[in-house]
């Protein structure tokens, strides 16, 4: 049986934490470091999250569907997912998160990082309707 519990605690923080970054702008009480920080606080809980989600995707698609000789890695599980109906987005998006989570590994530059934030809102949507798929559940 496959634990969700960690996803739904990852997912929720980033909501949250993506929530806090946005509301940043209006707290005058931080600096440009702070602001900086948060946005890489967010970057960071988007990897875990990302990571988190496919590899319980993988074993959703073993275990629950028993696909065999399921991939180990993101976009090809991410496409046998497309496959089998369990994406509420098209393919295409999936790929841009992961490309997205490939870009911001070890490199947080300022372009990267508003690119990588950018993507975040329509993940945390995409991320939680998956686990609505997986769950039967919405999160709380």
């Amino acid at each position: 049986m496959i634990n969700y519990e960690t996803l739904q605690k990852l997912l929720i923080h980033l909501k949250r934490q993506f929530e806090n970054h946005l509301a940043a702008d209006k707290r005058l009480e931080l600096s440009d470091l702070d602001r900086e920080a948060l946005a890489e606080s967010v970057i960071q809980h988007f990897e875990t999250c990302y990571d988190t989600l496919w590899k319980i995707l993988k074993h959703y698609l073993a275990d629950e569907l028993g696909l065999v000789n399921v991939p180990n890695s993101p976009k090809p599980v991410f496409r046998l997912a497309n496959e089998n109906n369990l994406l509420s987005s098209p393919i295409e998006q999936w790929l841009l998160y992961a490309s997205a989570r490939t870009r911001t590994a070890h490199d947080y530059s300022n372009k990267k990082a508003m690119e990588c934030l950018q993507t975040i809102p329509q993940f945390i949507d995409d991320a939680a309707k998956l686990y609505q798929t997986l769950t039967d559940e919405s999160l709380p």
